[in-house]
């Protein structure tokens, strides 16, 4: 009789106890990873929102016609400060349309010159404050010593608020 009673115990009060402690033990652990999460952020409020006002001023201008111009002028600035040859830049048609609040302005160029100009020429895109991001880089030796190179370099540019939106 004693087992019997110990068995229903078991199954009726102790099991149910245990699966309940347990569940509740995950959740606390959830909550507290997501309270530490919150004091993170948080805690870096202040350079995320500076990073964000970054990107928000040196986002390209809303029209597109403007937004080329201006990247056009930046691979320009690239290309003197690295003395790297650009062959050509072909910006796409239409720029794509993320969300009602902006677009990104995808252009894709190519260059030429030695491995350390083009590397310099990459230096130069990324500490741009322009906001550009480079999506895709090629690089393709153009004599078989690899002495010359070419780079194929596609980025997309930032529109905020762009007109229509």
């Amino acid at each position: 009789f004693a087992a019997v009673v110990l068995m229903v115990g078991d199954k009726v009060v102790f099991s149910p106890w245990v699966k309940g402690w347990n569940a509740r033990a995950a959740q606390v652990a959830e909550l507290k990873k997501s309270c530490s999460q919150g004091a993170m952020l948080l805690d870096r409020e202040k350079s995320i929102r500076a990073r964000w006002e970054l990107m928000r001023t040196n986002a390209l201008p809303g029209n597109m016609s403007a937004a080329e111009a201006q990247v056009f002028k930046a691979f320009e600035r690239w290309s003197r400060a690295s003395g790297v040859g650009i062959s050509s830049i072909n910006p796409q048609p239409q720029g794509r349309r993320s969300a009602s609040d902006f677009v990104t302005f995808e252009c894709r160029a190519d260059a030429f010159g030695t491995l350390a100009t083009l590397t310099r020429f990459l230096y130069e895109v990324e500490k741009d404050p322009l906001a550009v991001k480079v999506d895709l880089v090629e690089l393709t030796a153009r004599d078989k010593d690899g002495k010359q190179m070419t780079l194929g370099l596609q980025v997309s540019g930032l529109l905020l608020n762009p007109p229509g939106s």
